[in-house]
């Protein structure tokens, strides 16, 4: 078989004319097989091209999808088994792709950390369940997790909380306090951290349950009264929370005056 020409394209990419049939390769197929040096090829070395041509398309293809966003080892296995490539070539693109950096787990892990702590909401354990997910293991997890400022994964975790307090302060303490420790633990931060913050945090009930007492007062006073007032009142600042022997003792208190 006759190698009449060959072309260079874009994008690493080459055209041989073999007997008057084109094939558009990829440079490393041009160079692992010499094929610049060469004016003949055999059956065997054609069905070669065409094998490390099939390749190199899927090579440069989990290249860009790299380029997209960065990925850890686990993500281009399963982004290659979806596509139906071969164990050896996904091991053979791994070993490749490990060579050129293109993945690392340490850095990605590095890179998801930075982007989760200072972007995001995340919680370290959260955080640790993402990474996970994503195939990077325990060890390098604990190890880099170790590196990070506990003082400023501190500081985070208190301003998401005062934001918190100060959005709700219309709840009682106790309803509030397990309102944002469940959210809080459902962002993947540790229940006695976020109690220690509450615990420094939240203020008396009294001045909370006087003001929603007012102003429910105020708005149902035209529509009921006596102790059918009384009951609506008391149903309303019970579902916000409030103990109902410091609703009782309010309702007498206000009702006395």
């Amino acid at each position: 078989m006759n190698i009449n020409k060959i072309t260079k394209l874009k994008n690493n990419k080459y055209k041989i004319l073999i007997d008057g049939d084109n094939i558009i390769t990829y440079d490393n197929v041009i160079i692992d097989n010499e094929l610049l040096y060469k004016k003949t090829i055999d059956r065997y070395l054609y069905e070669k091209i065409v094998i490390d041509t099939k390749f190199y398309e899927v090579y440069y293809n989990t290249i860009r999808y790299i380029m997209k966003k960065r990925r850890s080892e686990q993500e281009i296995i399963d982004y290659l088994s979806k596509n139906n490539v071969s164990l050896d070539d996904i091991n053979r693109i791994i070993d490749k792709l490990k060579k050129s950096r293109l993945i690392d787990d340490i850095e990605y892990c590095k890179a998801f950390m930075n982007d989760k702590i200072y972007l995001s909401k995340f919680g370290i354990n959260k955080i640790r369940q993402e990474l996970l997910k994503n195939g990077i293991s325990i060890e390098i997890i604990d190890n880099e997790l170790g590196n990070l400022d506990k003082s400023m994964l501190d500081d985070k975790l208190e301003r998401l909380i005062l934001k918190k307090i100060n959005s709700n302060n219309k709840y009682s303490n106790s309803y509030l306090k397990q309102k944002i420790l469940n959210e809080m633990m459902n962002l993947g931060y540790g229940k006695n951290e976020v109690l220690d913050i509450l615990d420094k945090h939240i203020v008396d009930d009294t001045d909370i349950i006087n003001k929603e007492f007012d102003k429910l007062f105020n708005k149902l006073k035209f529509k009921y009264s006596g102790i059918e007032l009384e009951n609506k009142i008391k149903q309303k600042l019970l579902y916000k929370g409030f103990k109902i022997d410091e609703i009782n003792n309010l309702i007498q208190l206000k009702t006395e005056n």
